[in-house]
């Protein structure tokens, strides 16, 4: 009842939508991150870094029936790279080319509205758990139930505070018209592209490169909807931002190590980068911009809690990851110049034809 009448309170105000939204991702993110770490979660950074990727295009959070299709739609998905897995010893090659295949298939359903989150979830699946499953059935054990949990753990946090700062009741928009099939077949592949790379080193340590291999399928959605002159901007610039806002909580958590802390400082952080995502802040980035920044810190943070929980370096860890993460950034947009110049060159010869 009072948890009702707080929502009403609030409602009562009359945030401006944009300023609702910025709240209600970032609370979202802060509270999903305690849940996690406070109920100990085998990998408690992708929690809260699901809730970004479901929250990012504001809408209700999914209902019962929608969660429980996307759970299973999830299980499916980590189930096919538990498959794969085996293969890539046995039969490398033929496995290769299946995977690269699945990236396809992953990033033509990412592009698809309302699809996105399925997608890298698909893209996650046919990776990540196909290089665990190759080296120990156990770890990708593992890794399938702690994305399994994280996505329930991220829809459960939505569902508490979307009450508080709900979207505004509209008549439904029509859907946006389907893109040019072969600028479709073009986006896919060079996503594709982007996150191959990163595939190979992490079958070397999957446990290791996890990170590495989320930030280029992260890299990858957003390079589809980038044109090339933005890209060194969006796709570098997020990834600088993103370190050193996971610096700065970072030195700010050496005051007061405490969960409740991390949580705070998150969510101070987050509400400033969502406020730019909205349109809160004015200012010259797209959203992709600052939920790639986002996303970047969440993965840093968690990554080097972890580090420090297993009594590793951290700094050295740290500045390890950030430069994967801009050796991979800079890749990206390498590789965007590279293709669309030979797929320019080409063009251009077909037309003399």
């Amino acid at each position: 009842m009072m948890f009702v009448r707080a929502a009403k309170c609030i409602k009562s105000t009359r945030l401006p939508l944009a300023a609702r939204r910025a709240y209600r991702l970032a609370f979202s993110t802060s509270l999903v991150l305690a849940m996690a770490y406070g109920f100990g979660l085998g990998i408690p950074l992708l929690a809260p870094l699901f809730v970004v990727i479901l929250s990012a295009k504001p809408s209700p959070p999914p209902g019962p029936k929608q969660l429980f299709i996307l759970l299973l739609a999830v299980m499916v998905s980590l189930g096919v790279g538990v498959i794969l897995g085996p293969l890539l010893q046995g039969a490398p090659l033929p496995a290769l080319v299946l995977i690269v295949l699945g990236l396809y298939i992953s990033n033509r359903l990412a592009l698809q509205p309302g699809k996105a989150a399925v997608g890298t979830l698909l893209a996650l699946g046919v990776t990540v758990i196909a290089a665990a499953s190759s080296i120990s059935p156990t770890l990708a054990s593992t890794l399938i139930s702690a994305l399994v949990a994280s996505i329930a753990l991220a829809v459960v946090g939505q569902w508490l505070v979307y009450p508080f700062f709900p979207e505004d009741v509209v008549a439904a928009k029509a859907p946006p018209p389907p893109a040019n099939s072969s600028d479709s077949n073009w986006l896919c592949w060079r996503a594709t592209a982007i996150v191959i790379p990163a595939f190979l080193l992490t079958l070397t340590n999957p446990a290791s490169y996890l990170p590495l291999t989320v930030k280029s399928i992260l890299l990858g959605r957003e390079a589809s909807q980038l044109k090339l002159r933005e890209a060194n901007v969006e796709m570098i610039g997020s990834t600088l931002l993103g370190g050193a806002c996971a610096i700065v909580i970072w030195g700010l958590l050496s005051l007061a190590v405490s969960l409740w802390f991390y949580a705070a400082w998150m969510l101070l952080v987050c509400l400033l980068l969502a406020s730019g995502m909205y349109g809160v802040i004015r200012t010259g980035f797209k959203p992709s911009f600052w939920m790639g920044t986002m996303t970047t810190m969440i993965i840093l943070l968690g990554a080097a809690v972890q580090d420090s929980a297993n009594g590793k370096d951290v700094y050295q860890a740290f500045l390890v990851r950030i430069s994967l993460f801009l050796l991979v950034a800079v890749y990206a947009a390498a590789a965007m110049a590279a293709l669309n110049y030979w797929r320019t060159r080409r063009q251009l010869k077909s037309g003399d034809e």
